[in-house]
């Protein structure tokens, strides 16, 4: 018997309806369903949010071996991306063993001792918008990089690369490449531009100048960075393993989530 856990974001009232729904669907199914709590026992889950609740779901998914469901609810919905209309068609091929998955990097990101994870982005920024620019010093296994001088910079996976890094001016990168994106956030200097690393790179960001900066992981304060301080950013061994809406191309994501290539004149 399959086992099942659902994470639904409780403050939307589409995702509520979609959440009773899938779970009537799944009790006539005989399939069990458990708590969050208990979402290791679980052989898949169900997201119902939009990525923001994907984004905080994944923490909890990491260290489990489930295949994931992400039922959009809210309003892009880029990395949620089975259509509300389209769940219970998905729920089905999941239970006929007919779906396909793709699996989504993480980064792992160690600082003072802690390890954290992150399916978009990891982002060293300065304190406020009236805050001068940091500067932050970027070196990989492989040698001494570079200095940025920015309001900011995001490393990113893959997945992230439509997200924030995106909006600061990154390339667009396809999910299943193993690749890290360093972008910075408003350069001082225009000719810092972005970059794309070799995933199996592992980095090292070291905070210069007598100022504060902040760690923010997939869009959560993780901790305050002094001088000399330093965030180091590798692969992680874990991955979020997707299923696919049916008749899925990502290509089809980009056209319809970002407009890309549309004639916007």
């Amino acid at each position: 018997m399959k086992i099942g856990c659902i994470i639904h974001n409780e403050d939307k009232v589409g995702a509520v309806a979609i959440y009773k729904n899938t779970l009537k669907y799944f009790e006539a199914k005989a399939v069990k369903i458990v708590d969050v709590s208990e979402i290791s026992k679980a052989d898949f889950v169900v997201v119902i949010g939009g990525d923001g609740t994907l984004l905080r779901a994944s923490k909890k998914i990491i260290h489990s071996n489930a295949v994931v469901m992400a039922i959009n609810a809210g309003a892009l919905g880029f990395l949620t991306e089975i259509k509300a209309s389209e769940a219970f068609e998905t729920f089905d091929m999941y239970l006929k063993g007919e779906y396909k998955i793709e699996e989504r990097s993480f980064l792992k990101v160690v600082y003072q001792g802690k390890s954290y994870d992150a399916l978009n982005e990891v982002m060293i920024s300065k304190g406020g918008v009236m805050e001068k620019i940091l500067k932050v010093s970027v070196d990989s296994e492989n040698g001494y990089i570079n200095d940025y001088k920015a309001d900011g910079l995001i490393v990113s996976t893959p997945t992230g690369s439509t997200a924030y890094s995106l909006s600061a001016g990154g390339p667009i990168v396809m999910p299943t490449l193993k690749a890290m994106i360093l972008t910075p956030i408003a350069p001082h200097n225009l000719t810092n531009r972005p970059i794309v690393l070799d995933g199996n790179e592992k980095i090292y960001i070291e905070l210069k100048d007598n100022r504060e900066g902040y760690l923010v992981i997939d869009g959560e304060g993780s901790g305050k960075l002094s001088v000399g301080d330093k965030v180091e950013i590798s692969y992680s061994d874990f991955k979020l393993k997707l299923i696919l809406p049916k008749g899925r191309n990502y290509y089809n994501i980009l056209r319809e989530k970002l407009k890309w290539g549309d004639n916007l004149c």
